[in-house]
């Protein structure tokens, strides 16, 4: 069988019998009870998949294993430089931790449906707190450690937890930072009074412990009896996972158990080509969906070796982090968000520190959580002689929508290309009415309904706005929010959000394409291309542009030959004219540009400052620049 006709043979199959498709991907995993309910609708009309299943997430992560005879495999790998800390869970170990810990919380009175919001570093406890929950069928909420204490207030006051758990502090580059005085703070602001916290001291700070609320970690779990893992229904919420809203207020994801666990299993398998006892890699964070799906559920339920990592790519000690890890462990398999990788190859432009490390056994590199800029695909390639793969999904989905069916057969790359739509999500492209365009025509990426398993069911507490945000805008479809299109070969091209689309003088032009070709500039390490305001033509594109270190270049050379770059590819009508060098961009903590907050700043509007921001100071070290260029006109 060709390459192509294995991913159209199982594409086809999905789209000829959407619940036979899932009813044979649900034997993936041990149910309690396998579903016979595959494909419903619910009181909301919204279509549910395995209704009548029960099972434990839990328990298919660890007790399972541990029953198939893998108990004595690694399940966990904790890497941690900021505190020069080691540390592997076997599948028993994890499995016996988690149990106490769930039995800990099962003392404090959490049940099934219950929630807990769990606000923690990245350490091996995150990832227990997390699974305990699912044991129990109690509901977790993962909030980046670090949040401010008013947006840990608002995801209180949303969820509304029986539990908090945190750590005394997180650690980042050369500084501690004290999470429980943010955890205070946010009580006092916060409505809903949660019964208790659940405090993990570090050695690094100790906290303060309020009497008769708080209990600390090792306490509770002392005196704690294991818990069994508690049968749910497929359609049970599994977790909340806040992501951001237009309103200003978080959306919070649900994603169930049952659609989940079968996703999870079928993505590691088609989409990553792994097996038990590999050793996967997701560079992230629990706060993240990434961290969700592939640190801990996916990983786990597949029998994999996960690596939980507290560091950086850079400067942990230095830009061979990352290159370190995968020899030291022996990673097969390894995910992050370019953004990372845009971070090493600005500090080490030629990958010397790469020459150190035996990645014999590293197979695949993949990308996700942005659009990969080919300059950064062509440099990985290059330099890593491994494969390199984009795939493309949203907080909302859990899994990739699109990608390289690497576990049916791998399918030829193209820079910019998430490579093809995944079985299970038919992917059209429509204009603004909602009407399919032609092959290579760009428009609003949208998904025909239903979804596969394992994307969101609702937003918690408020179905109306998961209809408003998702799906009243096409009828029929899920509204990704991103524009893109498909080529001739129904390879898919994601160029950014629809409000990354910038009007200049009536022509409609992609700031992601603009950026491709300013990131390709050799002196350019990464960059961001907004439209700002203008009284001619409507908007005009702004380059942000960072410097390779030790490049040298004059700034109206280097502007000079970006607009030039940008002429040849697309034309006078571009209208590139402005570049603008900084030494950062502002980003969340999980590497996505602000460009709506740059754009803002340009424009001279009031703005925000994101919860999710990395760092707020860079937004002052931008409005500056803009100023000392001549922004904003305001």
């Amino acid at each position: 069988m060709s390459v192509v006709n294995a991913y159209q043979k199982q594409y086809q199959q999905f789209l000829e019998n959407p619940e036979q498709f899932w009813q044979e991907q649900a034997n993936r995993i041990a149910w309690y009870k396998k579903p016979t309910n595959i494909l419903s609708v619910d009181e909301n009309e919204y279509f549910r998949w395995y209704t009548d299943g029960e099972l434990n997430t839990s328990y298919l992560c660890l007790d399972y294993h541990v029953e198939q005879g893998r108990g004595e495999q690694a399940a966990l790998i904790y890497d941690s430089p900021v505190t020069d800390t080691k540390a592997t869970y076997t599948y028993r170990e994890l499995r016996d931790q988690v149990a106490l810990f769930a039995g800990g919380l099962k003392s404090l009175g959490v049940e099934k449906g219950d929630r807990v919001v769990i606000y923690m570093p990245m350490v091996p406890e995150a990832a227990i707190a997390m699974l305990a929950c699912a044991r129990l069928g109690a509901i977790h909420s993962v909030v980046f450690g670090g949040f401010a204490p008013d947006e840990l207030a608002v995801r209180i006051d949303d969820a509304h937890p029986k539990v908090i758990v945190t750590a005394s502090c997180g650690i980042e580059i050369n500084r501690v930072i004290d999470y429980k005085p943010m955890v205070d703070e946010a009580f006092k602001i916060a409505e809903h009074k949660p019964r208790h916290v659940v405090l993990l001291q570090r050695p690094q700070s100790q906290a303060d412990m309020q009497p008769g609320r708080d209990v600390d970690w090792q306490d509770l779990v002392s005196g704690a009896t294991p818990a069994e893992p508690v049968p749910v229904k497929g359609t049970d919420p599994l977790y909340i996972l806040y992501t951001s809203g237009t309103t200003g207020k978080p959306k919070g994801v649900v994603r169930d158990n049952g659609g989940h666990a079968v996703a999870m299993c079928y993505s590691m398998d088609v989409v990553y080509n792994v097996e038990p006892g590999d050793v996967y890699w997701a560079a992230s964070d629990v706060g993240w969906v990434v961290g969700h799906s592939y640190i801990v559920y996916a990983p786990l339920l597949t029998g994999c070796t996960t690596i939980l990592y507290e560091g950086k790519p850079v400067r942990t000690p230095d830009s061979g982090a990352f290159w370190r890890v995968c020899a030291e462990h022996g990673v097969k398999t390894m995910f992050t968000a370019p953004t990372a990788f845009r971070a090493v190859r600005k500090e080490d432009p030629e990958a010397e520190n790469l020459k150190q490390y035996d990645l014999s056994k590293l197979e695949r590199i993949y990308l996700a959580g942005e659009r990969l800029d080919p300059p950064t695909y062509e440099w990985l390639k290059e330099k890593t002689k491994l494969p390199v793969i984009d795939h493309w999904w949203q907080t909302e989905t859990a899994w990739a929508i699109a990608g390289n069916p690497i576990g049916l057969e791998p399918m030829p790359t193209k820079p910019g290309s998430a490579t093809v739509p995944m079985p299970g999500y038919q992917v059209q492209i429509l204009n603004e009415a909602g009407e399919p365009v032609s092959g290579g025509e760009k428009g609003n990426i949208a998904i025909k309904l239903p979804l596969p398993p394992g994307t969101l069911a609702t937003i918690w507490g408020n179905h109306p706005r998961f209809e408003a945000g998702y799906l009243n805008t096409y009828p029929g479809y899920y509204l990704t929010g991103d524009e893109g299109y498909l080529d001739e070969e129904n390879y898919l091209f994601v160029m950014g959000r629809c409000d990354d689309v910038i009007n200049v003088a009536g022509h409609r032009l992609s700031t992601g394409q603009m950026e491709e070709i300013v990131g390709s500039h050799p002196a350019v390490a990464e960059c961001a291309v907004i439209g700002i305001s203008d009284s001619l033509k409507g908007q005009l594109p702004l380059g942000l542009v960072v410097l390779k270190d030790g490049a040298s270049l004059r700034k109206d050379d280097l502007a000079a030959e970006l607009k030039q770059m940008v002429r040849a590819k697309i034309g006078a009508v571009g209208c590139y004219d402005q570049s603008l060098i900084v030494q950062r961009l502002p980003k969340t903590r999980s590497g996505k540009i602000l460009r709506r907050t740059m754009r803002q700043i340009a424009d001279g509007e009031s703005y925000n400052v994101p919860s999710t921001i990395d760092d707020p100071a860079i937004l002052d070290e931008i409005s500056q620049a803009m100023k000392t260029a001549g922004r904003p006109s305001a």
